[in-house]
């Protein structure tokens, strides 16, 4: 007896290394980890949930470059996020000691030193099927590593090859889309249904991914932060269309069968393609905000701050009336979370990332 308990104190203490190795960030810390582990910049692609305002320079009707977006953000200052601040991108950008905001790429007022600590190439409305970005005439996935390669030139011009190359093989890459793929793309256009069932869809988005995934790697990508979807069945606008005063839960079923698909690929990608890579749940993290708002200081997640809250997003929220405090509102329109909610998005998000992906 006493030689088994021998045995199973020198095997957990040779595991007691690799348990603190796989522990999760220390937000409190992060400014000093990502600095010890040569973190350079944040570059991020995806679709309204990241997008700071590339919509603003499209021929496309998908943006919100104007009040009440923004309503939070620098004296009410409407940049095309579709929030009334700023979007988890930002406030995680921020927790690694870079700047408080990432900026469009194709902003005209972007400069050098914003090249440096990071810039967003994504756009409102896009998702990982180019039929979803072209049904509403915004930047598809490819199109986006278009300008990352536009990006890269930049910085080859302005820092050399060797430091361009060092900037980007030790930056973050944050991919975040797939709703647009489902919302307005799979459940209302005749396409995609013809071709694929839901779940023959989920596979195709699934290995969409994958390519983007390869083709980031090749371009100098070394680290990359997938975001999961959101519970669609909360969103304020899918419960009014389904006439449902609660949660859709079909929809809620799909999108966390789409993150486990996503996670699966994730630990693929490692073996693979070689990338680093994490997982950041926003699923969750809304879920649990609207079934218990009073737990993060929230008091309404029924519905949006702008107008009714019910429908309004895009130009249908255009100089409409608000509530009075977003920050007590899960949601921002009928689809978007408030700057609030994507705080608490960035913060638990980070929590789960283990420090190995720093490494």
């Amino acid at each position: 007896m006493i030689m088994m308990m021998k045995k199973i104190l020198v095997l957990a203490l040779a595991l007691t290394p690799l348990l603190l190795v796989s522990e999760a960030l220390d937000i409190h810390q992060l400014k000093q980890i990502a600095t010890r582990h040569n973190v350079t910049c944040i570059l991020v692609f995806g679709d309204s949930s990241v997008d700071p305002g590339n919509n603003n320079r499209l021929d496309t009707t998908i943006k919100s470059n104007f009040h009440p977006y923004g309503k939070d953000f620098n004296n009410g200052l409407p940049t095309g996020r579709f929030s009334d601040g700023r979007l988890a991108t930002d406030f995680i950008a921020e927790e690694f000691g870079f700047k408080n905001i990432i900026p469009a790429f194709l902003d005209p007022k972007i400069n050098n030193e914003d090249l440096l600590h990071g810039v967003s190439f994504a756009s409102a409305g896009s998702g990982y099927d180019d039929l979803t970005a072209n049904l509403s005439k915004v930047l598809s996935v490819p199109q986006q590593l278009v300008y990352f390669k536009h990006y890269k030139i930049h910085l080859y011009k302005f820092l050399g090859l060797k430091r361009a190359e060092e900037i980007v093989s030790n930056a973050i890459f944050v991919v975040s889309m797939g709703t647009n793929d489902f919302l307005q793309n799979y459940y209302l256009e005749p396409t995609r249904p013809k071709q694929f069932t839901l779940e023959q869809y989920q596979n195709f988005l699934i290995y969409r991914l994958y390519t983007h995934a390869k083709t980031l790697y090749k371009l100098g990508a070394r680290r990359l932060v997938v975001v999961g979807v959101p519970p669609f069945g909360c969103m304020p606008l899918v419960k009014t269309l389904v006439n449902q005063n609660t949660c859709v839960e079909s929809y809620n079923k799909l999108a966390f069968s789409f993150n486990s698909k996503i996670k699966q690929k994730l630990t693929l990608m490692k073996t693979t393609i070689g990338l680093k890579t994490a997982y950041l749940d926003c699923y969750n993290a809304i879920q649990d905000a609207v079934s218990h708002p009073i737990n993060y200081g929230l008091r309404e997640c029924t519905k949006g701050c702008c107008a009714t809250g019910i429908i309004e997003y895009g130009d249908t929220c255009k100089d409409m009336s608000t509530c009075d405090d977003p920050s007590k509102y899960v949601f921002w329109d009928a689809v978007h979370p408030t700057e609030k909610m994507y705080q608490i998005i960035a913060q638990k998000g980070l929590q789960s990332i283990d420090e190995n992906f720093l490494l």
